[in-house]
């Protein structure tokens, strides 16, 4: 028997909460890990409530609008995001944790992973954002690309 490694292990359950997602565009699962305790998680869909994309429809795809654009037009909320929300409705304090996304993050997640004290970014790719990058450069929060798509140093 061959038990996976930390990262693994925590990036394999990402893959598995992405499954809960209800974006017609793309799967995404966050979890956030402290002490290699698992905090809470979170993937990309609508607010609670609120009809799901599957039932109503996608803007973005109507309107024929690329990835990484016009995010104000999206219903649904990202993984990290949700995750961080998650968190904070429970109490849940995440300053000093890491995050294990299965993509990499946009910039307004960016910015919200930085001021909620996130210290670590494990993502596999996919989603480059310039802005995004600069940022967590910035703000002293290290990236790590685990591989399964294109990180941004690809």
């Amino acid at each position: 028997m061959t038990r996976p490694g930390w990262q693994d292990y925590f990036m394999e359950i990402a893959r598995v909460v992405a499954k809960r997602s209800t974006c017609l565009r793309r799967q995404v699962g966050a979890i956030i890990v402290k002490e290699k305790r698992i905090l809470c998680t979170g993937y990309n869909g609508v607010p609670a409530g609120v009809a799901h994309c599957g039932e109503v429809g996608c803007l973005r795809e109507q309107l024929q609008i690329p990835s990484g654009e016009r995010h104000e037009l999206c219903r649904g909320l990202h993984a990290e995001q949700n995750a961080i929300i998650q968190a904070a409705l429970y109490g849940v304090s995440i300053e000093g944790g890491a995050f294990y996304i299965t993509h990499s993050p946009c910039v307004l997640c960016a910015k919200m992973i930085c001021n909620a004290g996130i210290k670590k970014v494990y993502f596999q790719g996919d989603y480059p954002d310039q802005l995004a990058k600069d940022i967590f450069s910035e703000a002293g929060v290290e990236l790590i690309c685990t591989g399964g798509g294109k990180g941004w140093n690809e």
